[in-house]
């Protein structure tokens, strides 16, 4: 099969990832193959291109926001037929037995495997994974490139919309504009939780306003009208952590949601932190896709993609990094 291989990190630029011809997967007794049709871009696939991430496995394919259609079936393998749409996210695999497993808290099991980081992900033409870990999409009435990116953008708004805890009325600042926060202001809105965008894109800006947001602009240069029950960080700007503190209500909550952050400082515990919360995304689980495939149909979801052709990923990642995407999300066509 055809794959596009990282075996070394380098900036996107530089042009990491080769495509080459390599054994085809099979999968194993409790797997299933998928033959990829989409497959996502994500930030955290740059991230561990060019080092951000150390590098777990070399060589590895990236991509983790798969879909696809299951074309082999290991033989105890029966959750899943041949034919039936599946796809692929951020949670590979978990050990099943420890003490974070059996209280489903199972991303933060030690041996958690991520897909495209530790094992490989789907900028191919075909992967493995085990069948308790495929997602089932034969229900979702969805074309397959606007689906690829609810696989990580999707599952992860909406996981990190539930660290907020917000109920109906409360206030939620989004800070950040991509495709994650895009779910979660949609996600809110169906909750009936008011929000507020700031970002310095405005692009973006435009886009939040017209997708409902009660305010959206550039924070650190108009104050937000009110004070946040909530907020979600999205890009990895540590600096931004103490002025989102501050304006969060007693009792509020910041959930930081990258993978990787710059330094974080807190120059004032008393006025800032004291009586708020700080949660961190840490990686997802198998509920959190679940929760969020089955409300899909309830969402007013408007997936514009920028699809590029299988041997373009290299230049669909020098776009990505640099916010030069046409929409917000990048998606990879690997076959029909």
């Amino acid at each position: 099969m055809r794959a596009w291989v990282l075996e070394n990190q380098a900036p996107i630029e530089d042009r990491a990832l080769k495509l080459l011809d390599i054994h085809t997967p099979h999968p194993k007794k409790n797997e299933v193959r998928i033959k990829v049709l989409n497959c996502g871009i994500c930030r955290t696939d740059i991230h561990i291109a060019e080092g951000d991430l150390p590098l777990r496995k070399s060589p590895i394919i990236l991509g983790h926001e798969v879909v696809g259609i299951v074309d082999e079936v290991g033989e105890n393998a029966h959750r899943f037929h041949v034919g039936d749409k599946a796809g692929a996210y951020w949670l590979y695999s978990t050990c099943g037995k420890c003490k974070y497993c059996l209280s489903q808290r199972e991303n933060y099991c030690p041996s958690f495997m991520a897909t495209g980081w530790d094992e490989n992900g789907g900028f191919a033409e075909y992967m493995t994974i085990g069948e308790a870990y495929a997602l089932p999409l034969n229900a979702i009435q969805m074309p397959t490139a606007s689906l690829a990116p609810l696989m990580c953008p999707g599952i992860a708004g909406y996981a990190a919309l539930k660290l907020a805890n917000l109920k109906k009325g409360e206030r939620l600042g989004l800070f950040g504009f991509g495709p994650t926060a895009y779910i979660a202001l949609k996600i809110a809105q169906y909750l009936r939780v008011e929000t507020y965008v700031s970002t310095r894109s405005n692009k973006n800006i435009d886009r939040a306003k017209r997708e409902g947001a009660e305010w959206a602009a550039d924070a650190s240069k108009e104050e937000i009208p009110c004070r946040l029950d909530a907020a979600i960080l999205f890009p990895p700007a540590g600096n931004l952590v103490e002025p989102i503190l501050r304006q969060l209500e007693k009792g509020g909550t910041l959930v930081l949601a990258p993978v990787s952050a710059s330094p974080i400082h807190i120059e004032n515990y008393s006025k800032n932190l004291w009586g708020r919360t700080i949660k961190t995304l840490y990686h997802l689980t198998r509920s959190n896709a679940l929760e969020f495939l089955g409300m899909l149909d309830r969402l007013s979801l408007e997936m514009e993609t920028c699809l590029f052709p299988f041997e373009a990923l290299p230049d669909a990642l020098i776009l990505a990094k640099h916010g030069k995407l046409e929409y917000p999300n990048a998606v990879i066509k690997i076959s029909d």
